[in-house]
């Protein structure tokens, strides 16, 4: 089975994230521990990397009362070719139920560009988004809701 940076990516955020365990603190033995769970090395290297990067766009703007303006994303076609419809519909979505803003947007597309490969689904797309909030801070509600909606639609529950 080929793993894929967003596989280490889930894993790494299902078992490490609920803990508060720092990434940073022992990453030769983390890096390891993943080796020992099946994940190529290649990929490891790329799920970190992509941490990175996440850290790197931690860039937090407060909006200030009445800044919420709609406006109409154009994605460009690289995005169209990475987010189908579906995935830039539920983008939407979550601008429009305010867990996203268009900051926390932009950087969601950021991640999703940094990601090898083909078009991702809206599965993959939900652990981004996931992942983004919880890198933000001031975003827990937002971040609560997300993770709801996703690890219910995950477990298969309908309520």
């Amino acid at each position: 089975m080929k793993e894929s940076v967003l596989d280490v990516l889930m894993y790494l955020f299902e078992l490490y994230f609920d803990d508060d365990t720092e990434l940073d603190s022992d990453r030769e033995a983390l890096k390891q521990e993943l080796i020992e769970a099946g994940f190529p090395e290649s990929e490891i290297g790329k799920a970190f990397e992509w941490l990175e990067g996440l850290s790197a766009g931690e860039t937090v703007i407060e909006p200030r009362e009445g800044d919420h303006v709609p406006a109409t994303r154009v994605y460009t076609d690289e995005e169209c070719e990475r987010l189908n419809l579906e995935c830039r519909s539920f983008l939407l979505f979550l601008e429009q139920v305010r867990v996203l803003d268009s900051i926390t947007r932009e950087l969601v597309i950021d991640r999703v560009e940094a990601l090898e490969g083909a078009e991702i689904d809206l599965e993959q797309l939900k652990w981004v988004v996931l992942m983004v909030l919880f890198n933000q801070p001031g975003k827990e509600a937002v971040f609560a809701w997300m993770e709801d909606f996703v690890l219910d639609k995950a477990s298969g529950r309908l309520h």
